[in-house]
């Protein structure tokens, strides 16, 4: 059973952790319910935090030459400045965090679908935008693994989001490890998720862990770590996994009969016509992978890169990476 870290996950803690909404609910959400037993969460209410009450009057983003602003109409208090100095302060006081699990469409934790209004008073809104709490986050920690709840339910970006916090996971623990031999190591396990993602930066990657400029340890995690971030920005693209997955049938080619190349070779182009999912074609790679004991191809994160526990194939067929 492949070994996988604890990620520390900081989450809205209306999600299933407290009745803090505005109108004193919390939200039950699936996935949060299924990381619990996996991840270390870190829940928090920004709105809370700043001394907001439960229940509370709406707060709302209102258009303003510098930017939103984050004003409670009801009460025509302008919370703008707190709710940023609590959320540096509180990004500050953070030492090891792999992802953020936010609440969509708040105006403090929204990620790019905030409605941004004309006037406190007024309900015409004239565009969307990210959350006072979630802007701090995307500036701060924009190559980790962040998402809102809401979007998740999208079967690819679910995968990504859970694919990204668990490669995040398991590099921190290399990178506090110190030793460039565990990054060696990680960069070799990671070899074939790397390439469904970004073949050109897994070769930059490569060339940093090779080490020929004899940099200092800590120098190359931190530029291993750049390209990592860089590489996992979005999701795969599924003409990338059929590539890899054409890499790894090479391992196999002179012990398949011809039968069992073909039935690879059809059920692959299936995937690429959307008709089976990229699970159908993995399995197969996997079982040839264990029956010729094809070690190297056992250590690849790309068969399981997160808890198998945690796939769920539903899909709400909504969503889009961000741009």
């Amino acid at each position: 059973m492949r070994y996988f870290p604890t990620p520390i996950v900081v989450v809205s803690k209306c999600l299933e952790f407290g009745p803090v909404r505005y109108n004193g609910e919390a939200i039950p959400d699936k996935v949060v319910q299924r990381l619990d037993e996996f991840v270390e969460f870190m829940p928090v209410c920004p709105e809370v935090e700043i001394g907001l009450g439960i229940p509370r009057d709406v707060i709302r983003l209102v258009d303003a030459e510098n930017g939103p602003r984050l004003v409670q109409p009801a009460t025509e208090k302008d919370l703008t400045e707190t709710m940023v100095r609590f959320t540096r302060g509180y990004l500050d006081s953070l030492s090891d965090v792999d992802g953020f699990l936010l609440k969509g469409r708040s105006p403090t934790c929204g990620i790019a679908d905030v409605k941004v209004y004309n006037q406190s008073d007024n309900a015409q809104v004239i565009k969307k935008t990210d959350g006072l709490f979630a802007k701090e986050v995307l500036d701060t920690f924009g190559g980790l693994a962040i998402e809102e709840e809401g979007r998740l339910k999208n079967f690819t970006l679910r995968e990504h989001f859970l694919t990204k916090l668990f490669t995040i996971a398991s590099f921190r623990e290399q990178k506090n490890s110190g030793q460039l031999s565990r990054l060696i190591d990680f960069h070799s396990n990671n070899k074939y998720l790397f390439m469904a993602y970004q073949p050109k930066i897994l070769k930059e990657m490569g060339q940093l862990t090779a080490n020929h400029d004899s940099l200092p340890v800590p120098t190359v995690y931190n530029k291993y770590e750049q390209k990592l971030m860089e590489l996992m920005a979005n999701p795969a693209a599924p003409q990338s996994h059929v590539n890899v997955c054409q890499h790894i049938f090479g391992y196999f080619k002179k012990e398949l009969s011809g039968d069992e190349k073909r039935y690879f070779l059809d059920e692959l182009r299936q995937y690429e016509e959307e008709k089976v999912p990229l699970s159908t074609v993995l399995a197969i790679l996997k079982a040839w992978t264990i029956r010729f004991d094809q070690k190297y191809l056992k250590r690849q994160t790309y068969f399981e890169p997160y808890p198998l526990e945690l796939v769920e194939i539903s899909d709400s067929g909504k969503g889009r990476a961000y741009t």
